[in-house]
C-alpha cells in the first residue's frame, strides 16, 4: 500500500501514524483487552496502545505502586499473559496466565489476585529438568518460553512447552494445549516433541539431524501464525551437539506439520533471541536472529549458503508450503564474530510498522542487535544476504549500543527503544524511514546485565510510558515519559520498601494492561497499579 502526505518529523505525528498502524495491523483479538503473546503482538513491538488508566500524571510514587504479589512455585521466566472475560466455575474473570520453571501453569484473577486454577505439566514419575550444567536457566528447566493463547469466543486455549525428566535420566519436551477456563489438557495432549531433518551436522544419524530433547530448551516465546503454532529451540549454553530447530504444530491435533533446521550440515545456530524467539508478519513470513553457529560462506547462484547453514544470521522463513528460508542477512564478519561468540542471536528481532520516506515510498523494515554493539535495520523484502567485503543492508548504526544486547527493543511513535547492557535505555528516532545516527533521548538509569527489555503503554497517541525492570535484588520497576525518557516512578522511591516485589531474574518483560503492570520474578509476579487512598 502506498500513500502520500507532506513529510513531518514531529513526535506527535509519528505517534499517531504508529498507533493507528499497530492497532490495525497487529490486532490479535476482537476483545478489548488481551495480551495473548510475547511483547503484545507477533511483531514484538512491546506496545499496548489502549491503556486508558495509567497516565504520565498519575504514575508517580504518591498515586501508583504495588497492589499485591502473586506467589507461585518457581521462577517466572515467561512473560505473564492476560485474557479478558473468561468464565471459570460460572464466574467471569479477567485471567492472568503465569508459567514457572517448576513445570506449572497458573490462572489468577488478574484484578484481585485470586488463584483460579493451577496445573502441573509433569507426567507421573517426572520432575522438572535440571539445568543441564548451564547457568542460563537454573536451577530447573520447566516452562521457560512465553506461551501463546488462541481466543475462541468466550474461551481460549493456552499453548505452552515444558521440559522434564524421569528417574531413568530420560528428558522430554512436550507441547501442551490447556483450556483457559478449566486448566484441562485439550486435543489429546500433551504432544511429545520430536523431529528429524535432512543433514549431516551435529547430532545426525543416517543422513538426518535428530532432535535430542536433552540438548535443547525452548526459550523463545511460542508463535501463532498462519494457522500453526511455531516453536524454536536453543541450546544449554554452547554445549554441543546442537543445531537450529523451528517446528510448526497443528493447534487442534497437536501434530507436527512442518520443520526446518537452519544449520543442518553444521553445528550450533540455535534460536534464543532474549526470550522473544520468532516474529511474524501478516504475509506468511517468520523472522528471527540466529545465534552463533556455522554459516556457509560458499554461496549458490541465488546467493544462499550452499549447505543451508545460517548461523549468526537474520533469517526470513516462508510458511507457504512448509518452512523454508526465503531470505537472510549475514554480516560481512559474521563467521568470525560467531567463532568468537559475538553472536547476533543474543538479542531479539522486532518488525516495524510501515515507514514512509520523503519520496512517499513505503518501507517494511525489521531491526535487530546482538553482542557487537551495532544496530542493524533490514528491508524485509530484500534483506541483503552475504558479501564478505561489505554489508548490503538497509541501514547500520555501528557502535551505538555499547555493551551489546541480550534483550529486546520496543517501538512507539517513530522511535525504537533499546536497553543495552551497562547502558541507559536509548530512544532512536526515525526520519524519512531511516534512523538518526544518535539517540534523541536516554534514561538516567543504567541497566546492568542483561540490560533492559522495555514495554510501552499509551492511550492512542496520549500518555506514552516506557516501562523497564532492573535485574537486581530486589528487582526495580521503572516508568519513563516516552518522549523525554525522564523518570516518572520506580519501586525504590516509596519508603519502607512499600513497592518491593521480589528478586530480579534474567528474563523480565513488564506486561501492561487495564491499568496494571505485571512483572515476573524468581518467586512470583508483582502487580502494580493506582493505589487506594489508604495504601498511599
Amino acid at each position: 500500500m502506498r500513500f502520500r502526505s507532506s513529510p513531518r518529523s514531529s513526535f506527535a505525528l509519528a505517534v499517531f501514524v504508529s498507533a493507528i498502524t499497530l492497532v490495525t495491523f497487529f490486532a490479535v483479538s476482537a476483545f478489548a483487552q488481551n495480551v495473548l503473546t510475547y511483547h503484545n503482538n507477533n511483531a514484538h513491538t512491546g506496545l499496548n496502545p489502549a491503556e486508558t488508566t495509567l497516565t504520565q500524571s498519575n504514575v508517580n510514587v504518591t498515586t501508583f505502586g504495588k497492589l499485591f504479589v502473586l506467589t507461585v512455585d518457581g521462577l517466572v521466566d515467561a512473560e505473564p499473559l492476560y485474557i479478558s472475560a473468561i468464565p471459570v466455575n460460572g464466574v467471569t474473570h479477567n485471567v492472568l496466565i503465569v508459567a514457572t520453571e517448576n513445570d506449572s501453569v497458573y490462572a489468577f484473577d488478574a484484578d484481585i489476585g485470586t488463584q483460579l486454577w493451577h496445573i502441573s505439566t509433569l507426567e507421573p514419575g517426572e520432575s522438572p529438568s535440571d539445568d543441564r550444567g548451564c547457568s542460563q536457566i537454573t536451577p530447573t528447566i520447566g516452562v521457560t518460553a512465553t506461551p501463546v493463547i488462541l481466543r475462541h469466543g468466550s474461551n481460549a486455549v493456552i499453548y505452552a512447552t515444558a521440559m522434564s525428566k524421569n528417574s531413568s535420566g530420560d528428558y522430554f519436551q512436550r507441547l501442551h494445549a490447556i483450556e483457559a477456563s478449566t486448566g484441562n489438557e485439550l486435543y489429546g495432549g500433551p504432544a511429545t516433541i520430536s523431529a528429524q531433518y535432512p543433514g549431516t551436522g551435529d547430532g545426525s544419524s543416517g543422513g538426518n539431524v535428530i532432535f535430542a530433547p536433552a540438548q535443547y530448551a525452548e526459550r523463545g516465546g511460542l508463535l501463532s501464525a498462519d494457522g500453526l503454532i511455531y516453536l524454536a529451540f536453543t541450546s544449554h549454553c554452547d554445549a554441543r551437539p546442537y543445531t537450529g530447530w523451528v517446528m510448526g504444530y497443528n493447534p487442534t491435533t497437536l501434530a507436527q506439520e512442518t520443520v526446518i533446521d537452519v544449520t543442518p550440515n553444521g553445528n550450533e545456530g540455535s534460536i534464543w533471541g532474549a526470550g522473544s524467539g520468532l516474529t511474524a508478519d501478516n504475509e506468511g513470513n517468520i523472522f528471527f536472529l540466529d545465534a552463533n553457529g556455522i554459516f556457509d560462506t560458499t554461496l549458490n547462484s541465488s546467493g544462499f549458503p550452499s549447505q543451508g547453514d545460517y548461523g549468526n544470521a537474520f533469517v526470513r522463513l516462508t510458511t507457504s508450503g512448509g518452512l523454508a528460508v526465503a531470505d537472510y542477512f549475514e554480516m560481512d564478519n559474521g563467521p568470525s564474530e560467531s567463532e568468537d561468540d559475538v553472536d547476533f542471536g543474543s538479542g531479539g528481532a522486532i518488525l516495524l510498522p510501515n515507514l514512509k520516506d520523503a519520496s512517499g515510498n513505503v518501507w517494511q523494515l525489521a531491526a535487530g542487535a546482538g553482542k557487537d554493539g551495532n544496530l542493524y535495520l533490514v528491508n524485509r523484502a530484500n534483506m541483503g544476504k552475504f558479501n564478505p567485503h561489505t554489508n548490503n543492508i538497509y541501514q547500520q548504526l555501528s557502535g551505538v549500543l555499547p555493551g551489546g544486547c541480550w534483550n529486546m527493543p520496543a517501538y512507539f511513535g517513530g522511535r525504537l527503544y533499546y536497553g543495552p547492557v551497562g547502558s541507559p535505555i536509548l530512544a532512536f528516532q526515525f526520519k524519512d524511514a531511516k534512523l538518526l545516527s544518535a539517540p534523541v533521548a536516554q534514561t538516567d538509569t543504567t541497566f546492568g546485565y542483561p540490560g533492559a527489555t522495555p514495554s510501552i503503554s499509551a492511550d492512542g497517541t496520549e500518555n506514552p510510558i516506557v516501562w523497564a525492570t532492573e535485574n537486581t535484588n530486589p528487582a526495580v520497576l521503572h516508568a519513563y515519559n516516552a518522549q523525554t525518557l525522564a523518570e516518572l516512578y520506580n519501586t525504590n522511591q516509596a519508603s519502607n520498601g512499600r513497592d518491593h516485589f521480589g528478586d530480579g531474574n534474567k528474563f523480565i518483560t513488564p506486561m501492561i494492561i487495564n491499568g496494571k503492570v505485571y512483572v515476573g520474578t524468581t518467586t512470583g509476579v508483582g502487580v502494580f497499579g493506582l493505589l487506594s487512598p489508604a495504601a498511599k
